[in-house]
C-alpha cells in the first residue's frame, strides 16, 4: 500500500510574496476534495506588472505516493494582473457565507496601493468524474476584481490614501476589513458597501500590520515602526491601550541636532502581530531584523511571556494552524520553518495535573510569571533558499481515491521560497 505524500510543489513563474491557503472547499465542490487544496498566490516584482493568481491540484492522485509524477502537483488555475505588488493576501474566512450573493463564488482580497477584493468562481464538478481531463483543465475558474478601496488619508493631502502595509478580515462578520498604512493610520471598512466605516491615527509612525481580536466586531490590535502594540475599541476610540513597546536599541548615537531626527527615538519596529486562535489571550510579534518572536498576554502587557530562540536569521513569518492545541509556525532568513508546541508551556505554569486544566485548552501562566525562554521546536524543515512567507490549510479531511488509496485528516503548511512554493504534511 503506497504511502501518502508529505510534500506538494509549484514553481511559480516570478518571486512570490503574499500566499494564503483557500479556508474551504469551494462553493459546490465539496465532493470534490481536490477544491480543498488551493492557494492564493501573489508576485513580487518592483514593477507595476504584478500578478495574482490561484493554483490547485492537477490531481488528486498527487497525494498518494504511487510515483503519480506525469503533471506537476499544481497547476494555476486563474490568475489576474494587480500592479504594484500585493502586501498581503487573504481568503475571506468561512464563518458566514450568508451575505454573499451567489454561491459559486469566493471573495479573496489583497492591500497595495489600495485595498482590492476579488471574486473567484470555481468550475463546477464534472458529472460522473473525480478528475481533471488529461489536459490542465483550467476552464470555469476566474478571478474578477469587484472593488478597490483607498481612502482619503487623514494624515496627507494628497487625493488618494497611502500604500496598505496589511489587513486582517473579521471572521464574525466578513463585511468588515481593517486595513494598517504607511501613514499611521487604520482604517475599517466595510466591502460589501464600498465605505470607510472609521479611519484613526494608531501610532507614531507607520502601521506594518494589524489583527481582529478573535471573536470581536470592535477591538483589534496593531503593530508598527514606533515599536509598539496597541489595542483600539471601535466602540471608544478616543484612546488607545499600549500592550507592549520594545526595548530602546542599546549603544545608539545620541540623536542629530535636526528637530525630526530628535523627536522620533530609535525604537525597534514590530513587523507582524497574530493572535492564538484558540486562546485569545496570547499573541505572537516579531521585530524588524528580529531573530526571536515574542509571546505576548493581553493580561499581563508589557513584557513577553515567552520568547523562541532557534532562528539564527531573520524571522519573516509565522502563523498559527488551526488545530484544538493550534501549532505557531515561524520562517525566516536561515531557511528554517520551525514549528513550536507552546500549549505545554502555558499549561505548566498552571500545574498540569489539576484536571480542569488539561479540558479548558491552552491553559493561561499567571501574569506573574517570569518571561520563559523556549529554544526546542517540536518540528524543524529546511528549505532550498530564505523563506519569505508561510500559509496554514484548514484541517483537511481524509479521502479514499477511486483507487483505494487514502490519506489522514490533517493541516498543510504553505511556504513560499524565491518562486518556489512548497506545501508540508504537518
Amino acid at each position: 500500500m503506497p504511502g501518502q505524500t508529505t510534500l506538494l510543489q509549484y514553481e511559480a513563474p516570478w518571486p512570490v510574496h503574499s500566499l494564503d491557503w483557500c479556508k474551504s472547499a469551494g462553493p459546490g465542490q465539496q465532493l470534490r476534495p481536490r477544491s480543498a487544496f488551493r492557494i492564493g498566490i501573489a508576485s513580487f516584482s518592483e514593477n507595476y506588472n504584478n500578478r495574482i493568481a490561484v493554483i490547485g491540484l492537477q490531481d488528486e492522485r498527487v497525494l498518494v505516493e504511487d510515483d503519480y509524477t506525469d503533471y506537476p502537483d499544481f497547476v494555476t488555475l486563474c490568475e489576474a494582473p494587480h500592479g504594484y505588488p500585493a502586501t498581503s493576501l487573504q481568503w475571506q474566512p468561512t464563518s458566514n457565507h450568508a451575505w454573499q450573493n451567489s454561491s459559486s463564488t469566493e471573495l479573496l482580497a489583497t492591500t497595495g496601493d489600495s485595498l482590492r477584493v476579488y471574486e473567484y468562481n470555481g468550475d463546477t464538478p464534472a458529472s460522473g468524474s473525480n478528475y481533471v481531463a488529461r489536459q490542465p483543465s483550467t476552464s470555469g475558474h476566474s478571478l474578477t476584481m469587484k472593488t478597490a478601496l483607498s481612502g482619503q488619508s487623514k494624515v496627507q493631502a494628497q487625493s488618494t490614501g497611502a500604500p496598505l502595509t496589511n489587513f486582517s478580515w473579521n471572521e464574525k462578520a466578513p463585511s468588515l476589513i481593517v486595513t494598517s498604512s504607511i501613514d499611521t493610520t487604520c482604517t475599517v471598512w466595510n466591502i460589501e458597501t464600498s465605505t470607510a466605516i472609521t479611519q484613526l491615527i494608531a501610532h507614531d509612525r507607520e502601521v506594518y500590520d494589524v489583527a481582529w481580536l478573535p471573536g470581536s466586531t470592535d477591538i483589534f490590535v496593531s503593530v508598527g515602526a514606533d515599536g509598539s502594540l496597541r489595542a483600539f475599541d471601535l466602540r471608544s476610540l478616543e484612546h488607545s491601550t499600549i500592550l507592549y513597546e520594545t526595548p530602546a536599541p542599546k549603544n545608539v548615537p545620541p540623536p542629530s541636532s535636526s528637530p525630526s531626527a530628535s523627536a522620533r527615538p530609535p525604537t525597534s519596529p514590530l513587523l507582524r502581530i497574530d493572535f492564538n486562535p484558540s486562546d485569545s489571550n496570547y499573541m505572537s510579534t516579531f521585530h524588524m531584523d528580529g531573530h526571536d518572536v515574542q509571546i505576548l498576554d493581553m493580561r499581563s502587557p508589557g513584557q513577553p511571556v515567552m520568547e523562541l530562540r532557534a532562528h539564527h536569521a531573520q524571522i519573516n513569518a509565522f502563523g498559527w494552524g488551526s488545530a484544538e492545541h493550534p501549532l505557531l509556525a515561524t520562517a525566516g532568513d536561515d531557511c528554517q520553518v520551525l514549528l513550536w508546541d507552546l500549549a505545554n508551556f502555558n499549561s505548566a505554569s498552571q500545574g498540569a495535573a489539576s484536571p480542569r486544566s488539561a479540558s479548558s485548552r491552552l491553559n493561561s501562566p499567571r501574569p506573574d510569571t517570569k518571561k520563559r525562554i523556549i529554544t526546542e521546536p517540536i518540528m524543524a524543515y529546511t528549505a532550498p533558499s530564505q523563506v519569505t512567507n508561510l500559509a496554514w490549510s484548514p484541517r483537511i479531511p481524509g479521502m479514499t481515491m477511486n483507487t483505494g488509496h487514502s490519506t489522514a485528516t490533517g493541516e498543510w503548511l504553505a511556504i513560499a521560497s524565491g518562486k518556489s512554493i512548497k506545501a508540508l504534511k504537518v
